[in-house]
């Protein structure tokens, strides 16, 4: 989503930061109820050090911190996210020397070392993307985690259970004509515990979490899907103007009559553990 095809009437430069914060005004929020149902399944809470890999603004963080924990997350791919997430826990700027301990760390690439050097009871990935670069980011932040640790890679439910899936549909098809676009496919059976395993984790159970997407009205739904990410492939195969107009289309069969858009959805995520 960087840079666009070329077109004689050219489509607007997409606003990277007005993405993330409809991110966090919009959609983040949607992805609440997974992140209760883990912090509720595994007690996260005072004694829990969290590492959130894609962190992005920094809302599942928060949710945590308010439990007790102590949170590092980490985010690479949308630096946009990260500084909201900075914003958002760290509002008055660098915390004294007496809070460093505890106190929030929000970093673009995973750390050399733990926080205080204590290592992570909890490792996080509520947001897979495409899974691309996955498996090195695993890599790179397991060695921070304490043995028996739990890490929890979460995604898309069954397609069948997810009203979303009919509007990525729409994304994945405008995205074909770009050789090696990566975008939303539908999740399968097995795609967390091949994650887990290639990492050499032990799986400890898994579980659905409702997450249905709710939007005051189209615009905030269009608005609110965009900033995922999942439809920068489509827009770089077409122009945004197209993308908007084939969204705008396929979310229609999820409007209220109130003029809400409605779409149940089910997440699924899988707790492994650290050998």
């Amino acid at each position: 989503m960087r840079q666009h095809v070329a077109h004689a009437d050219p489509a607007p430069r997409v606003d990277l930061s007005a993405r993330a914060r409809d991110w966090s005004e919009i959609q983040e929020r949607m992805l609440v109820p997974l992140y209760e149902a883990v912090y509720d399944r595994l007690d996260v809470g005072p004694g829990s050090r969290l590492l959130d890999l894609r962190c992005g603004a920094g809302l599942a963080l928060l949710l945590a911190a308010s439990r007790g924990a102590a949170v590092t997350g980490v985010d690479s791919a949308f630096p946009e996210r990260l500084a909201l997430a900075r914003a958002r826990l760290l509002p008055d700027g660098p915390p004294r020397a007496a809070r460093a301990r505890t106190a929030p760390r929000l970093l673009g690439e995973p750390p050399a070392e733990p926080a205080g050097g204590t290592p992570y009871t909890l490792v996080t990935v509520f947001d897979p993307g495409d899974g691309d670069g996955l498996g090195e980011l695993l890599a790179a932040a397991l060695p921070l985690a304490a043995r028996g640790a739990a890490v929890v890679l979460a995604g898309w439910g069954p397609p069948e259970r997810c009203a979303t899936s009919a509007v990525l549909r729409a994304a994945a098809g405008l995205a074909d004509p770009l050789p090696g676009a990566r975008g939303w496919r539908p999740a399968r059976r097995d795609d967390l515990e091949e994650v887990a395993a290639r990492a050499g984790l032990r799986p400890d159970g898994s579980g659905r979490v409702a997450c249905p997407f709710g939007y005051a009205d189209l615009d905030s739904a269009v608005r609110g899907l965009l900033s995922t990410g999942l439809f920068d492939a489509a827009i770089t195969a077409t122009d945004a103007r197209q993308v908007d107009k084939e969204l705008t289309e396929a979310l229609h069969p999820y409007r209220r009559p109130d003029g809400t858009v409605w779409m149940p959805n089910v997440f699924r995520y899988l707790v492994a553990r650290v050998p």
